[in-house]
Order: C-alpha cells, then structure tokens, then sequence
C-alpha cells in the first residue's frame, strides 16, 4: 500500500488549502479535512470502467492529485493517511463494518484514528455521503456539526459506532474497534470491493461530494442534492447526460462517449 514520495505541496493544492499551516495541531487536521471533502469526491467510476484500483501511493497521488479524481474509502484514506503522516500527525488506520438493512456486511470500509494531545480523534474522508466533513472525537456522545448534518460515537460492547443526524433522527453509519489493521487487510478487502459481484461498488455508479452546506449523491439514474432540510432530486435521462453531471457536480471529466458498465441505459 505504501510506495513513492509524497508530495504534501501538491496534495495541498489539490484541496485547495489556503492560508499557513500548523502541522500537527487539531485546527490544521479540521481544515484539511473539510477542504479534502469539499474538493475530492467520492467515486467508483474506475471500477466501472474495467481499470484495477491500486493502492500504492505513487499510484493514488497519480490518479487523486495529479489526474484530480476522486476515488472510495480505501484511497482516499490512504492518501489522507499519507498527508498527516508528512504534517507530524500520529495515524493508525481502522476498518469498519457499515451498518443499515438486515444483511450483516463485511467489514470493508476504512478510517482513521488521528492522535491528538487532547485526545484521539476519528478522520474519514472517505465515507461520501453523509459521512463526517470533520474529524469526530473518540468519546461517547461528542457532538459535532458541519453545516445541517451531526456526528457523534456510541459505545456498543466492544465497538465504537459512529451516527450521522439526518433530518432530526441519529441513524448508525458503521461499527469498528480500535485494532489497528496492516496494509495487506486493505488489499484483500479492496479486491472483494472492486471485482466481487456482489459488491455495491461493481453493481452501482456512484459520486458523492460533501461540502458543509451542500451534498450530492449521486446513484446509478437519481442525483439528491442536500442543501438544508429538503433535497432535490434530478433525474439522469442518457450516458451523456450522465457526463455532464459528473463534470458539473463532482469535477470529474471524461472524454465525451465514455461508458461505463452500470447504470444501463
């Protein structure tokens, strides 16, 4: 997973980061997070065009930074990961088991713990969605909010759970324990994300961008856009269609006759 250099320089102006950094204090790890979020969206669109995910950091800052796409948990945590790590951050990387519905999934989906001096804190830039744009503190029942969408942890056993506020209601997002995971865990659960059939990132398009005021999801046909308590829904009517809408809502351009294998037309 690991491999090549960094380029934090880039990186930053990737996310457009502004104004001087303090590397290793909570204020910078919030603002970097949020401008992560902002600016990199979550997306499988390589999945669906046939190409291998790579997990190697030369690899990610190719496609991230240098080719300005986006990507799913694994790399984009990864790449997050890699920028604390060359800012003084301590980092241990978790794996989750997201949550809703009956079906018990498996646990592939990646996070972070940050070490902070007044605490540890959980960073995911790589949830989409209505996942975190700020890093949540590691304590049961801590609040945070980023524009109309709350998060907090529960306790449940031996688990940390992690809920989103939607509409006035908490709804649980994923389940993790503080056991850190190793490089090759990562591998062997991004080869089941991205090749087996079953997986939700092989049977559905998605792109999702998280911005404090404004959200957009899109899925397969439907773009929901939230922006306050009412989401609007816009319809993708053709492949072309689609183009325009991942180039306008989410910054991600492809030649003009790309398809992908899902959604059918």
């Amino acid at each position: 997973m690991a491999g090549g250099r960094f380029d934090i320089d880039a990186y930053l102006r990737r996310i457009g980061a502004g104004g001087p950094l303090k590397p290793g204090a909570p204020e910078t790890l919030s603002a970097l997070h949020e401008a992560h979020c902002a600016a990199v969206p979550f997306e499988n669109l390589d999945i669906l065009l046939g190409k291998p995910i790579s997990l190697e950091l030369d690899a990610l800052q190719a496609k991230i930074v240098g080719g300005r796409r986006g990507g799913y948990c694994f790399e984009q945590n990864t790449l997050f990961r890699a920028a604390l790590e060359s800012l003084g951050y301590g980092v241990s990387s978790l794996a989750a088991r997201a949550l809703g519905g009956v079906v018990i999934r498996p646990r592939t989906h990646m996070l972070l713990l940050v070490d902070q001096p007044g605490g540890h804190l959980v960073a995911d830039v790589g949830f989409g969605g209505h996942g975190p744009a700020r890093p949540v503190p590691l304590a049961e029942g801590v609040e945070t909010r980023t524009g109309f969408v709350g998060h907090r942890l529960r306790r449940e056993g031996p688990l940390w759970v992690l809920q989103a506020d939607l509409a006035g209601a908490w709804e649980d997002l994923y389940a993790f324990t503080l056991e850190p995971q190793h490089p090759v865990d990562f591998v062997m659960a991004n080869h089941f994300t991205s090749t087996h059939p079953r997986s939700p990132l092989v049977l559905n398009l998605t792109a999702q961008r998280t911005r404090p005021e404004r959200r957009a999801i899109l899925r397969n046909r439907q773009l929901v856009v939230h922006e306050g308590a009412t989401p609007s829904t816009l319809a993708i009517r053709d492949p072309e269609h689609l183009l325009h809408v991942l180039a306008e809502d989410f910054g991600l351009w492809f030649p003009v006759g790309t398809r992908f294998s899902r959604p059918e037309f």
